[in-house]
Formats: C-alpha cells, structure tokens, sequence
C-alpha cells in the first residue's frame, strides 16, 4: 500500500495544490469579511483582539505550502510529469555541444583562441622583461631569444586566416553544415516518432534514486534525444581538429629542439650556485609552459570560427522553437537552472535541487517512521519513534547514584578463607541502585525523537527545579543576590556551544553530558527570570501584606510567587526554544542517536530530503512544546494582560 502511494506522490500533491488554492482564497474571504464585521468592536493594543484568526493561520499556511510546491519544483511534477525528461533531453543536447560553446563567444564571451592569445602573449612579454641574464651564459641567452621570437611568432601563424590550411577550412566548414543540419531536424518536428518501451517502462519522476528517468517518455523527448546523438559526434569531430599549418610545424619542431637544449644546460650545477640552478629551472620551466600552451593547434583565427559560433546560435533559437509550450512551462514553474545533465544522470537544479518536494520529504519521513528496521526502517539500527519493553532497573540505575550506597554506613562484603562470598545489606543495596536487581519491564518509547526528548525535558526538569527557587531567592534576599550573581552571569553570556566540548570532554557522548549542557542552558534562563519576577512585585502589595500580618513564607507564597510566575512560564517558553537547539548543535558534535545526530549524517552525504526531514520534525516538536506551554500559561495565569 504504501509503495502504491509513492509511486502517486505527484497524483495526490496535485489535488493537495488544488485544495490549498482553494483554502487560499476562501480564507482570504473569510479573513477580510471577519475583519469587516469587527473593525467597530475591536479596540487596537486589545490582547483580546488577537484571539481566533483561524483563517489568516489557513492563509499562512497555505502560503508557505504553495511556495514550498512551487520552488521545489512539485507542482511542475504535479501537472506536467514528462516535462523535466523532455528538459532533460534538452539538457543532453547542451552537454554534447557544451565543449564547442566553450571555445565561441556564445559561451564565454570570448573565443578561447583569443583568450590564449591574449593571455600568452602578456606572459611572454613579462617574460621577456624579467630575464635573469646573470645565471645564464651568452649562448644560452641566444637560444632563450630566439624560443621567445619563435614563440611569438607561433602566434601570429596561428592568428592568421591566410596561413590556415585548406584542410582546416573545409573540416569547419563541414562542422557548420552538420550544425545546421541538426537544426533543420528540429524544424521537421517529431510527428511519428514512437517512444521506445524501455522509456514507458521507466519509473516516474522523483519515485526512485534516478532523479529524472534519462530515457525519453515522449515523442518530443525521441528528437531532442536524437539530436543530441548526433551533436555529440560533431564535437568529437571538433575536438579532433587541430589549426597546424607547415610554418607552425617548423617552428613548434625548432623551438622544442632549442627548449630540450637548454632543459639539459639546465641541469648542469657545475659553476653556478643553488640558488642560480633554481632561478634557471625556473625561467625554463615558465617559457617552455607558455610554448606547450600553443603547440597543441587549439588556436584558430578568429574568423575561422565565426561560422561555427554562428550555427550555434541558430540552433539555440531552433531548440527554442523546437520546444513549443515546453518552453512556457519551464519559464512558469520550473524556477532555476532548469534541467542539466551530468554523466550518466539528469539532476534537478536551482532551488529544487536543496529544497526537496513535500510528497518526497513525506515519503523520507514514512521510511523513517516505519519501526520494521530489518526491512529498511528507522535510521541507522534506531527507530525514529516507537516503543520497548524497559528495564525497571535501567530506571532506578540511572535515578540512584552510586555515592548514595557509599555514603551508608557499615562496609561491603569480602570473601572468606574458603573463597566464598556473603554479601552485605550494602552489597544488597548497591546492586539494586546499578540496576543488578531483576524489578520488572514497563513499556517506554525509544528511538531518534524519543532521545532527544527525553535529554530536553530532564535538562528542563532540572533548570526549572534547581532555577527557580534560585531566581526568587536572589529576588527577594540580598545575600543569595550578591553571592550568585556573579557566577551566574559570569557563564550565562558564554554561547552553549562553547561549553559543549569540555563538557562532551569530561562526560564523553552519552546521554549525561548532554543533559548537563543543557541544563546550564536551562538553569541560567530560570534563575533570570525567576529573579526578574520576584524583584518585580510591587511595594504595594508587600507592605499590605505585611500590614496584614502575613509571615515571609505567606508574602513569598502568596505575592511573591504568583507575581512572579508569568516571567517563570515566560522564562521556560524560552529555556524550551534554546535548549532544543542546543541539544541539536550537541547531538551533531557527538552522538550516536538523535534528530541533531540523523541531520549531522544527512548533512555530510548531502542527503536533502533527509534534512528537511530533520528540519520540520524539530520545528513540529519545538511548536509541540510552546503550544503545550501556551496552554499552561492560559491555565495558570489567567489573568495576565487583564489586569
């Protein structure tokens, strides 16, 4: 069943597009139409007036998701399936003639051979002018001049249309016919041609490893895919071809003999110091790469390739036409660099290339999910969510601490002469406290999530416990003010990250390091705001009470405590946020489970869907946690913004 659902992912974003269109509109209705009929009962700055608003959140929502269809390329996937192969046929011809465009204007402004031309020319003359005549004998700086005049004058052999030879003329002019000769197949159309089995047997689009199926799956596709065949055999053609004329030859022969010549005078060290054999491999080493620059024949006369890069152009606009309402749908909902076809594959570029379709990230998160781990769930032997029958000892293990057991008294057991052994009651208690002692199963979840949640809201437990009572005392006590203060706020403005690798340090990559990180992230937030609360009661209410006759413990109860509250919610609102990201940065430097650990894996192979995957399950449990507390917060304190 659920194979059958991702081999229709696009069937079903399709009506999926459809319906946020819809909700879109109506919501936009709604929302206005609401706005409308209240705009006389609502008073602005009224905490009141921001309650309901369903529709705009349907507004919101809807938006994001249809941009995220768009930009990832899924509504093009949705209502044009074949598009991207017939792209990706386009992008076959672009990879074949690729390497002639790289020597024309048309695809880097400049013909290479004037680029070479150019370039090697400023470099002989800088050689030129920086000679170092004094570690070079008289003979030697004779043959240097004539490698150099004979090298410039490779250039201008080659630059010149009168010296090219007939050979050469004819096999580029034969390259521009056969360029033109494509085009015109791409004027003849594709009525008859039929799509080849193995091209209708091909996986959709986006289901399987193969990002877009490299056969062809329409009549279309057949004659771009041919086309392209046969401009691939006109670049090798191109490759092939060499602009040598005989005045070439003759130089390019004299000026290898005289450089051979010197590489050998090069290698003899007799007379001449360290330093003056290497300042001479040097020089040599420079002129005789410049000259392998050009010997090669790669350099035509300009107007040698005119024809070439004219025939090129022709056959851009003939794809252009050749393409018909492909065209449209590529501009319209194809954003990006469109198709290009690398080796053996056809790979989505622009921003559906990082931002994965929501059907596949779906599809990513339903393999996750599914907690079958020998059948390819979960990640990396771990579930993503699901449940286990755990230990009870496991619990008290990790509850007791062993100290605990230490600190009772009496001793622990020893062996006897004999070599037996009787334990004690402390050695009776220390196996129950390390979990030695069989107490039963209960079921608890497990898995990548579960983990994550489970350091978050134990590192929370902690800060808010320990926190708390912290951040009124320092409010309300100026001793506990002026003794704490200055620890708390000498770590607090340090990032949690910096902490993380001494504390992963000390405690290594288990679960108890980044509790502790977490809850110095906590802890710090707590105490903050516990303080900020409690330092912020009124006099008023105070000096009532005491007039009253309340004790300090009822004015701390009964004042202080709920005065400070909302800065306590608020405060874990915010501790959640941090230490959740926290936690991330934290599995990703050193962990073996977790959401951070999943993302830090995807990330080094570059696995997209993987990490959006990550993303949104962060973002959904973040959003979890602060609906939760929004919830605690209306409970709680109902009275906050009505006083």
């Amino acid at each position: 069943m659920f194979d059958w659902l991702s081999v229709h992912r696009a069937d079903f974003a399709a009506v999926l597009i459809l319906l946020l269109v819809v909700a879109f509109v109506a919501s936009i209705y709604k929302g206005v139409h609401y706005s409308i009929l209240r705009k006389n009962d609502e008073v602005f700055g009224d905490p009141e007036r921001t309650k309901g608003g369903w529709y705009w959140a349907v507004t919101g929502v809807s938006t994001i998701l249809l941009l995220w269809f768009f930009f990832s390329w899924g509504m093009a996937r949705a209502y044009f399936p074949n598009a991207a192969n017939e792209m990706c046929q386009i992008a076959k011809i672009e990879e074949a003639i690729s390497p002639i465009k790289a020597r024309l204007p048309i695809g880097s402004r400049y013909y290479k051979s004037t680029i070479l031309v150019v370039r090697n020319a400023q470099q002989l003359e800088t050689l030129e002018e920086n000679i170092p005549s004094a570690v070079f004998s008289a003979s030697e700086l004779r043959q240097i001049d004539t490698a150099l005049a004979q090298t410039n004058s490779l250039i201008n052999i080659l630059s010149d249309p009168s010296k090219q030879s007939e050979d050469t003329r004819q096999a580029l002019a034969q390259i521009t016919a056969d360029i033109e000769a494509i085009g015109e197949r791409l004027d003849q159309g594709y009525d008859g041609l039929e799509v080849s089995e193995e091209g209708r047997n091909q996986p959709r689009w986006g289901v399987t490893d193969t990002e877009i199926p490299l056969i062809p799956m329409t009549a279309r596709g057949m004659m771009f895919d041919e086309v392209s065949v046969q401009a691939k055999d006109i670049t090798t053609a191109f490759l092939k071809l060499r602009n040598l004329p005989d005045d070439a030859k003759t130089t390019i022969a004299s000026t290898k003999a005289i450089l051979a010549d010197l590489k050998d005078a090069a290698k003899d060290s007799s007379g001449w110091t360290e330093a003056d054999v290497a300042e001479r491999g040097r020089f040599i080493k420079a002129l005789d790469r410049i000259f392998k620059r050009l010997d090669d024949g790669i350099i035509f006369p300009s107007e040698a390739l005119a024809g070439v890069n004219s025939s090129i152009e022709t056959l851009y606009d003939k794809i252009d036409d050749a393409q018909g309402s492909l065209g449209i749908v590529d501009a319209l909902f194809f954003p990006g660099h469109g198709v290009v076809k690398s080796k053996t594959l056809c790979i989505e570029q622009g921003s559906s290339r990082w931002l994965p379709k929501p059907f596949d990230v779906v599809a990513k998160f339903g393999k996750l999910a599914n907690p079958d781990l020998e059948n390819g769930g979960g990640y990396k032997g771990t579930t993503l969510l699901w449940w286990k029958w755990l230990p009870i000892a496991d619990v008290v293990d990790f509850i007791i601490p062993d100290m605990l057991v230490d600190a009772l008294p009496g001793s622990y057991g020893t062996h006897g002469d004999d070599g037996s052994f009787m334990p004690t009651y402390k050695d009776k208690v220390l196996a129950f406290a390390q979990g030695d002692v069989y107490l039963g199963s209960i079921p608890m979840l497990d898995g990548h999530i579960w983990d994550s949640l489970f350091r978050v809201i134990v590192a929370m437990a902690f800060g808010i416990c320990l926190g708390v009572p912290l951040g009124i005392y320092m409010g309300v006590s100026r001793f506990f003010k002026s003794f704490f203060d200055p620890m708390i706020e000498l770590y607090r403005p340090v990032p949690p990250l910096a902490w993380a690798p001494l504390i992963l340090t000390i405690f290594g990559i288990q679960d108890d390091g980044k509790i502790f990180l977490l809850f110095m992230v906590a802890f710090a937030i707590m105490v903050i705001s516990a303080r900020t609360g409690a330092s912020g009661t009124q006099l008023s209410k105070i000096r009532a009470s005491h007039s009253l006759g309340a004790s300090n413990q009822q004015i701390l109860r009964n004042v202080i405590l709920p005065n400070a509250l909302p800065e306590i919610l608020t405060g874990i609102r915010i501790a959640i946020g941090v230490c959740w990201g926290t936690l991330v940065a934290a599995e990703m430097l050193a962990g073996t489970t977790g959401i951070g650990f999943i993302e830090n894996v995807a990330r080094t192979v570059s696995d997209y869907e993987l990490i959006w995957v990550t993303i949104l399950v962060m973002g959904l449990l973040g959003l979890m946690f602060d609906l939760i507390m929004r919830k605690v917060i209306s409970i709680t304190i109902p009275w906050r913004g009505k006083g």
